[in-house]
Order: structure tokens, then sequence, then C-alpha cells
């Protein structure tokens, strides 16, 4: 790839990390950003050898959310193509990285706004710079929320912050972010990167079908009564049971040795 891709990808330690690279443009969404991130996240779910997905952004920006120039331009055009653009994109884009089987990890290096913020709510760790912040202002133009915000954004922060970040349209810091639980770590600018590989590598070598079926139950369970959050645990242990990592976790612990998982 160039560095004139709207998107980069890059590999290492079976770590799968896709850079968001409209760094001029904050990373906005054109369609042709969005339809490559869509791709991109399809293969690394089906990727036997990604075991682990960081999405971030090029620049001084996570991502801005929706190209506005785009946007406005192609509705001048006569283009119906923004108006479709939530259930041919964002709707399938945020259904994979919340469906992947395998660890998602949002590295959020500066603003995260509209899309570009649900999309860091989608996934399922959050590690953020010292320069990143929130902002959902759809409010603001008119709009409600979309790209699944209303879904993710309440499962993190509750219903009361939720509300009040979307209705207000208040920009909330990465000191703030981490306090309300909107993301679990802060670092310096320059470390984020690193420690989001580090994340992400250390779940790339852990048992990483176990980690599958962590995300099902979990979101069986968010929208579910006990007695099918209990099914749902039943099912996925008697799985898991089976498989390789966990008879290799067992057959380590015996051993008092670090268990080498497979994905298996």
């Amino acid at each position: 790839m160039t560095t004139e891709d709207v998107l980069l990808r890059s590999d290492r330690d079976r770590v799968r990390t896709l850079i968001l690279n409209r760094p001029k443009a904050y990373n906005s969404l054109t369609v042709e950003l969005k339809e490559r991130l869509l791709a991109e996240l399809t293969q690394a779910s089906a990727d036997p050898g990604v075991r682990a997905i960081v999405l971030t952004g090029a620049g001084k920006a996570f991502c801005a959310g929706q190209d506005l120039k785009e946007h406005v331009g192609l509705l001048q055009a006569g283009d119906d193509a923004p108006l479709r653009t939530v259930g041919e994109h964002y709707n399938p884009i945020v259904t994979a990285i919340v469906e992947a089987p395998k660890p998602v990890i949002a590295a959020v290096n500066g603003p995260a706004a509209g899309a570009g913020a649900a999309f860091a709510y989608a996934a399922d760790l959050r590690v953020a710079a010292n320069s990143a912040n929130f902002l959902m202002a759809f409010a603001n133009v008119g709009l409600g929320p979309d790209s699944g915000a209303s879904w993710t954004l309440q499962r993190l922060i509750g219903y009361g912050r939720a509300a009040e970040l979307m209705l207000l349209a208040r920009t909330v810091g990465a000191e703030e972010a981490q306090r309300i639980g909107l993301v679990g770590e802060v670092v310096a600018d320059e470390d984020l990167a690193g420690r989001a590989q580090e994340v992400a590598a250390k779940l790339a070598a852990g048992p990483t079908v176990a980690y599958s079926k962590i995300k099902g139950t979990l979101a069986t369970a968010a929208e579910s009564t006990l007695r099918e959050a209990l099914a749902a645990e039943d099912a996925a242990q008697s799985a898991l049971g089976a498989t390789a990592d966990h008879h290799e976790a067992v057959e380590a612990f015996v051993a008092k040795r670090k268990p080498d998982f497979t994905g298996s």
C-alpha cells in the first residue's frame, strides 16, 4: 500500500492494525474510506492468522465522522448516496466491529466525533491518548445518533450520561472519558501506538476462541433475561470445554508452565 491509500494496514505479532489515513481531513469518512474499512474488517475477522485488531487514525485525529464536504456535494449533485450510507456503510461497519470473533482495540489518538466516536464505542477495548476527545454532535446538525452509538454509548457509561452527551453535544476529554468509563486507559500521545500494540499482542497470544465466546455471551446478556444469559453461558462453556486451548490451559496449569494457545 502507498501513503496515498485512505486506509493503511500493518501486521505484527498476529495483530492487524488498521489506520484511517486521511489526516488532512481529520480522517473523516468518505464513501471510499467506509467501503475500504468494511472490507478490511471483514477480511481481518476471517483471517486465522489475525488474532486481534487495532483501529486507529493517522495524524492528529482518530476520526471526525462523516466527510461533510462529500456529503453536501453528493446531495447538491442529486446523488442520494448520503441518504443510504447508514444502512450501506455505518451499520455494517459497526456490526463487523462488534461481532468480530477476535478482540478489537480502538487506539484513540485524537478527536473522535460522530460515527468516528461510535466506531471507538463499538470496540471491545479503548486506549486513548491524552489529546483524545469524544463528541456526539448529531444534534447540532439536526440529526440523531447513528453507527450504533445509541446502543453502545449507554452500555459504556449509562443512559443518563449518554443522553447528556448527545443532547448537549458536549466534548469529553480523555481524563473525563476514563473517569466515566468511556475508555479503559489514557497514555501519553507518544506512547499510544506502543501501548495499543502491547495490549493487542497480549490478547492475540491468548485463547481467542474463548474471547469470541466471551464477546457473544456479553452481547446476549446485554439484552436478555437472566435465564437466557445462563443458557448462553452454558452453551459457550460446553463448546469451549472441548477446545484445544482449554485442554492446553489445564495441562499447563498442572505442569506449572505458561500455556501456548493456538486459537483452536
